[in-house]
């Protein structure tokens, strides 16, 4: 077993650098170079239920255009099923990588209703891939409904799609929810193998000249990376030895992902740095990474994971308001 060798979801990797969903792990060839650069998982682009959903009412509508006056042109028209619809692509897709690729494939999927979290759950199962991230991915933008509420639902959906599928279940959560650690504990209860931290909500923007909200993408900073070591530092304790934690957001360096395994983290995912650095930088990383743990005298990812979490520091307080207090403090003692 290699020092770096970790587990995810139950799946043995052979290092904790995992390549999260991009248009880098879109291809087979494009996802085999993440791997020959280190990278441990390959995680898909999520599967989107509105797209399939808006695909198959525009299909219906342009196969029913003129029925109504030309019924017999109906004739002309091929089967439904002759169409290649997004979910047919990503499901083939899925079975390229795992022909292409040594390294676990993690499909994504990001639903809307409880049917089509269920129906493309077993079907991505049936394509043969590893592991399933489902992408939480809601507003609580209605005011009739509470958190409780909110959570309820989500809750459901996780214990719906383990039920139906026997695939190591990741939840990609916000950190949103009204008592995250409870929730998260929640959802291991719920049948969750894994928790993914966190989801970034990409917000909109106003176009002041023309009045419309258009989309604005902006990739993930280092800084990001401070709210997923906080709560993966508390929730390491609740969960080990019940759910996975990956850190998602901000990891860009060998340093960054050491501070992931310190505080609890059993993989660090990127993206953003790989979309800047290319799919190369997975090598840098993992030399960082192994030039940092023979400073620090880290034999093995397993010695070092967990180290600095909640459960183990030595002030534990650091990971919540006392935190507060002293970044404040030491903002007044820089200025002094």
């Amino acid at each position: 077993m290699s020092r770096l060798s970790t587990s995810y979801l139950g799946l043995e990797l052979r290092s904790p650098l995992v390549a999260s969903p991009s248009p880098f792990t879109r291809e087979p060839e494009s996802a085999l170079r993440l791997q020959d650069a280190g990278a441990a998982a390959i995680v898909l682009p999520s599967l989107f239920e509105e797209e399939l959903v808006s695909e198959e009412i525009e299909l219906s509508r342009v196969l029913e255009q003129g029925a109504d006056n030309f019924a017999e042109a109906l004739d002309y028209f091929p089967a439904v099923d002759a169409f290649e619809s997004t979910a047919d692509r990503y499901l083939a897709t899925i079975g390229k990588m795992k022909a292409t690729l040594d390294v676990p494939v993690i499909a994504s999927l990001n639903g809307t209703s409880s049917g089509g979290w269920v129906r493309y759950a077993k079907l991505i199962e049936e394509a043969g891939a590893d592991a399933l991230e489902l992408n939480l991915y809601r507003l609580a933008a209605d005011p009739a409904r509470g958190g409780a509420q909110m959570e309820a639902g989500d809750l459901e959906v996780v214990r719906q799609v383990k039920a139906s599928t026997g695939l190591p279940l990741a939840v990609k959560i916000s950190p949103y929810y009204s008592a995250l650690a409870s929730f998260a504990v929640s959802l291991a209860d719920t049948g969750a193998d894994g928790l993914v931290l966190f989801n970034r909500f990409y917000q909109p923007d106003l176009d002041a000249d023309s009045r419309e909200v258009v989309p604005r993408l902006e990739l993930s900073r280092p800084w990001e990376l401070r709210l997923p070591l906080r709560w993966i530092a508390i929730l390491r304790p609740h969960l080990a030895g019940r759910a996975s934690l990956a850190a998602s957001s901000g990891v860009s360096t060998g340093i960054d992902a050491a501070k992931a395994l310190l505080v609890g983290a059993d993989v660090a995912m990127m993206t953003s740095a790989v979309l800047h650095k290319g799919r190369e930088h997975f090598a840098t990383v993992e030399k960082e990474l192994v030039e940092w743990m023979d400073a620090n005298e880290y034999a093995s990812v397993a010695e070092l994971r967990g180290s600095v979490s909640y459960a183990t520091s030595d002030d534990p307080s650091a990971f919540e308001r006392a935190n507060y207090l002293k970044t404040l403090h030491s903002w007044s003692a820089a200025g002094t």
